[in-house]
Parts: C-alpha cells; structure tokens; sequence
C-alpha cells in the first residue's frame, strides 16, 4: 500500500506577482524550490491564507536569490500581489519508506528569505 505524504513546503510565502497572461503556473525563487525539495514542472498544492482559496498548478523556476513567487495563468485570479500563500508537494511513499521519510518544510521571511528549514511541524505552534 502506498499513502500520500507532505514532501516539501514552502511555509507563509508572499505572494510578489500574479500575471494573468501568463501561460499558467507558479514560478518561485529556484534557492526556495531547492530548499523544500520541490523539482521545477512538479505538481503542487497552493494555500491562499488570505482568501482561503486551495489550487493545484506546477512549479517553474525564478532566478535564484530573488524571492520570486508569482502566479501565473488562471492561478493569478487567485490570489493579489501580497497575499501569503503556502505551497506544498506531496509524495507517494510505500509503508516502509514512511518511517524514514522527512519532509522539508521552508519558514520564510515577508521577503521570501529563508529563515529556518525544520523536517516537522511542532503541533499547536504558530509560525
């Protein structure tokens, strides 16, 4: 049996763009994609905390160091330049493989920097 797990979150992300005439996606900042784990066309869940607006889409790649997360497409009707959203990959792991699996999940900045990488979330904690 296999079972669907958190792989990678980009955790409290603000939103820096949102081009509606773009040919779909979310491009994020290439050193936040690698941080969480996250490889570019992969599919990922969106998390608008401001509006409360859930999506899927796939990530491509922002020039590194830049704090690039703009939704592209569609997606952009979603959320607003500033909005925080999280972003998050998901992995099919089999029963074995859960036990060692960590996902990564990415603390940011309001500039989209990295502040903290953890491998879990301490329940009832606020971040």
């Amino acid at each position: 049996m296999f079972r669907t797990m958190l792989g990678g979150k980009i955790h409290r992300a603000t939103v820096t763009e949102a081009d509606l005439n773009y040919v779909g996606s979310i491009t994020v900042d290439q050193d936040l994609l690698d941080a969480a784990g996250i490889l570019v066309n992969e599919k990922v869940a969106i998390v608008n905390n401001n509006n409360g607006e859930r999506f899927e889409t796939y990530t491509i790649p922002g020039e590194r160091g830049s704090g690039v997360v703009c939704l592209n497409g569609a997606a952009a009707r979603l959320v607003q330049k500033g909005d925080i959203v999280i972003i998050m990959s998901y992995v099919m792991l089999s029963e074995p493989e859960i036990a060692a699996h960590e996902p990564k999940v990415v603390l940011v900045d309001e500039h989209n920097k990295i502040r903290d990488i953890l491998s879990y979330e301490p329940p009832h904690t606020v971040l």
